[in-house]
């Protein structure tokens, strides 16, 4: 933890906050501070009922502790990634030294994929940290029979529900159930669900959902129905605009960003298989660990709606096999694998660094980054930096990892078994060196579409009485009002994560119509449209003398006079 702290911690107010993405987190969590009530989260007013309140309860206190700012508020998910690395080390001592401690530990720190979102503002790190300790907890509770260790497991399931989603309370155990069952041990149930855990997981869970339906009539159904159930049959009553990734470039994705460890944590799982290793006792947590990864992986690409980080969940058990492979059967095919894997990567990053930024935006962005998805399917260009600004990035990573394919080639042709105690720190090394290209890489793109130049020209030349529209879900500028401190009118932005939010009280007075739109702009008040469609696609585009004041990130602001 000490080795990760300063990738995960250093710098994380160097650049404003990405938009799609960030934005809308910060800001919810910022009106809740000023609220403090956390039944009644609101993003511009609006009532926001998509995610719990853990996430934002969590920024909010270091608000109050530190002041509102990008560091404090990207703090939270980033200690929150450190303790899954903990989590992840911890249960790698306990199942295999402390050497595959380390390599665990390591392992999950340097995948890429989590690595990014470890320093951004959403719930996906929080929610991994609870399911990596809730999985550390019960598995070793169940190894040395220690009960409180279960029921805090349990707990931390609870928690992962309370960040994210209620899967995270129902699936973990389920997963840890079916691994007992395989090996005719699920009986005493008791054991490993002691009613003691599951009152605190639940509680923890859903209690607040009773509150929340108390206070919002029709959250559980909007919950449960319309964005769980209706969202994997693509017939939702109020959609957003995400766009899900197919099965293949969900894979894809969730492979490349736990690269290269998916390759030894494929070969454990294997050998796993090909020993029924489910009937061994001693086996159980590894047993559980791999159900886990192609749980999440599999039943997630056979689901009809995936977005890239879902299989951030995956990548603590992903860590773990990967560090049982090294400890327990490294050698020079292993050395060998990964020389190959690292090559791999480098040759693709050449090929980036060589080619245009059309390739780069096409095959990655167009794939991993939500909010170039959304532009595509708004028909409108995503913001991007300039290529010039990334390809250094791409350079310095095929020459890191191709130095490391090179090492770990001649570690492969060396006789005996040093590649096995040297082949993982050398793997670490090159991705630990890889890191700052990652955190550089997401820091240029966020500070190129963040809506925040736009939100000061709104802050400086709007009067207290003018209007400010933002034209489109709201979830695209989230943080407009976080840097203008003008609260925003939302025009059609009815497909949105407010959309059930909007039918609440008070949400139609904050989301209009076009034509509401239209009146106040031909009325005497001076009115001010942020808007991240095209000209020719925007709600301005019909509307009378309308002036361009400014354009950046992707966005444009308008004035009537």
């Amino acid at each position: 933890m000490l080795v990760a702290a300063p990738f995960l911690l250093v710098g994380l107010g160097g650049v404003p906050f990405d938009d799609p993405g960030e934005g809308m987190h910060a800001e919810i969590a910022r009106e809740l501070y000023a609220s403090g009530d956390p039944l009644d989260l609101r993003l511009g007013g609006v009532r926001y009922l998509d995610k719990p309140p853990l996430l934002y309860v969590l920024i909010a206190g270091t608000f109050a502790l530190a002041g509102e700012s990008e560091a404090t508020a990207r703090l939270v998910p980033a200690l929150a990634a450190l303790a899954a690395v903990g989590a992840t080390a911890w249960l790698g001592a306990r199942l295999l030294g402390v050497r595959g401690g380390l390599i665990a530990g390591g392992a999950l720190l340097t995948s890429a994929g989590f690595f990014a979102y470890g320093r951004y503002v959403r719930p996906e790190t929080l929610f991994v940290a609870a399911l990596a300790w809730g999985l550390a907890l019960v598995l070793t509770g169940l190894a040395d029979g220690h009960r409180a260790w279960v029921v805090a497991g349990l707990a931390c399931f609870g928690l992962a529900a309370l960040a994210k989603d209620p899967l995270g309370a129902v699936a973990p155990p389920a997963v840890i159930g079916l691994a007992l069952a395989l090996g005719r041990r699920a009986r005493p149930v008791g054991r490993w669900l002691p009613w003691t855990g599951v009152a605190c997981a639940a509680l923890l869970a859903f209690g607040w959902w009773a509150l929340a339906e108390l206070r919002s009539p029709g959250f559980t159904w909007y919950t449960l129905v319309d964005n769980h159930l209706l969202n994997v049959a693509r017939a939702r009553r109020f959609p957003d605009e995400d766009v899900p990734l197919w099965a293949a470039q969900f894979l894809t994705v969730a492979g490349v960003g736990a690269a290269p460890w998916i390759i030894p944590a494929a070969l454990a799982t294997a050998a796993l298989v090909r020993r029924r290793a489910w009937r061994e006792p001693r086996e159980l947590p590894w047993v559980a660990l791999a159900l886990w990864a192609v749980a999440v992986l599999g039943l997630t690409a056979l689901s009809p709606f995936r977005l890239p980080h879902y299989g951030l969940p995956a990548y603590p058990a992903i860590a773990l096999l990967a560090a049982r492979a090294w400890v327990e059967t490294g050698g020079r095919r292993l050395v060998a694998a990964h020389a190959l894997g690292c090559a791999v990567i480098a040759a693709a990053c050449a090929a980036a660094w060589a080619s245009g930024g059309d390739a780069f935006a096409r095959h990655v962005l167009g794939v991993t980054d939500v909010a170039t998805r959304k532009a595509a399917l708004a028909g409108h260009a995503a913001a991007l930096p300039p290529w010039e600004a990334i390809r250094p990035l791409f350079g310095a990573t095929a020459v890191t990892l191709g130095g490391a394919a090179t090492g770990l080639g001649l570690l492969a042709a060396m006789p005996g078994r040093g590649p096995a105690g040297t082949g993982p720190a050398v793997v670490l090394a090159a991705m630990l060196a890889v890191l700052p290209c990652v955190g550089a890489g997401l820091a240029r793109v966020s500070a190129h579409r963040a809506v925040r130049a736009l939100a000061v020209e709104v802050a400086r030349q709007a009067g207290p009485d003018d209007v400010v529209a933002h034209e489109g879900p709201l979830e695209n500028s989230g943080a407009l009002e976080w840097y203008s401190r003008r609260r925003p009118v939302i025009v059609d932005g009815g497909r949105s994560v407010l959309a059930f939010g909007a039918t609440l009280d008070g949400g139609g007075e904050i989301v209009w119509e076009p034509a509401r739109l239209r009146r106040a702009w031909e009325s005497e008040r001076r009115v001010w449209v942020v808007t991240t469609r095209t000209p020719e696609g925007s709600v301005t585009a019909g509307l009378p003398g309308a002036r361009l004041v400014a354009a950046s990130g992707g966005r444009r602001l308008y004035v009537n006079r």
